[in-house]
């Protein structure tokens, strides 16, 4: 799949609206089970388009793991894959984020997306598959006003020596800092295709795939799966 800047911006205002329509506002944290695709990508941006705060929570986490973070940040919104590819087999996202979901009360929606295909199970009124929304949000959205200070994204350590702890990043000094860093580090031109091996769900995936790169006009590369 490839996406000109132009695509990249319709998508997030596609999703900004479908995120406003479950009931999204400033201030809000939305959580991202997913896989490496671009719908990650642009939920990540369109997050930060409707003033929400998003907070991707690795695709090789457990049911557990999950859920402690979802309610950790008092997330009402769940975003996540059928089911993820990777080597020889396929996580299953989904059936983790409904386990996940059985133990966070806090989630009121879980937005799916159709990867693979897999079969999978629908609470109703709580699930909707982000396919057809999508398909059916405009393109047009405009970006609410933000303050320096406001909070840009939330990000959990791993937990290996206790407890995640979430770290709360803001929208200028963070957003500066990746496109600084990104162009000064490694010092693409025009004519350069970048590609940041990390996942989205770890800091440096944030820095270096969701908003250095874009930031400073880069072609990059995401790649879904093992290296």
């Amino acid at each position: 799949l490839k996406f000109t800047y132009k695509e990249v911006l319709e998508n997030v205002n596609r999703f900004s609206n479908v995120l406003v329509d479950q009931g999204v506002k400033k201030g809000d944290r939305v959580c991202f089970y997913m896989s490496m695709v671009p719908e990650l990508l642009f939920g990540v941006l369109a997050s930060a388009r409707v003033g929400a705060i998003h907070s991707v929570i690795f695709g090789g986490f457990s049911a557990q793991a999950l859920s402690g973070r979802i309610n950790d940040c008092k997330s009402k919104i769940v975003i996540t894959n059928d089911e993820a590819p990777r080597g020889n087999k396929s996580i299953p996202l989904k059936e983790i984020t409904n386990e996940a979901c059985s133990m966070s009360p806090c989630v009121e929606t879980v937005l799916t997306l159709k990867h693979t295909g897999a079969k999978v199970e629908m609470v109703e009124g709580r699930d909707f598959y982000l396919n057809d929304l999508l398909e059916k949000a405009s393109t047009n959205f405009t970006a609410v006003e933000m303050d320096a200070e406001d909070p840009l994204f939330i990000l959990y350590t791993s937990g290996s020596t206790g407890q995640p702890k979430g770290l709360q990043h803001t929208t200028a000094g963070y957003m500066v800092w990746a496109s600084e860093t990104f162009k000064n580090v490694f010092q693409t031109n025009d004519k350069d295709t970048f590609w940041c091996t990390a996942d989205i769900g770890w800091i440096t995936g944030h820095s270096y795939i969701s908003y250095g790169p874009l930031l400073n006009g880069v072609t990059q590369v995401m790649f879904e799966g093992i290296p």
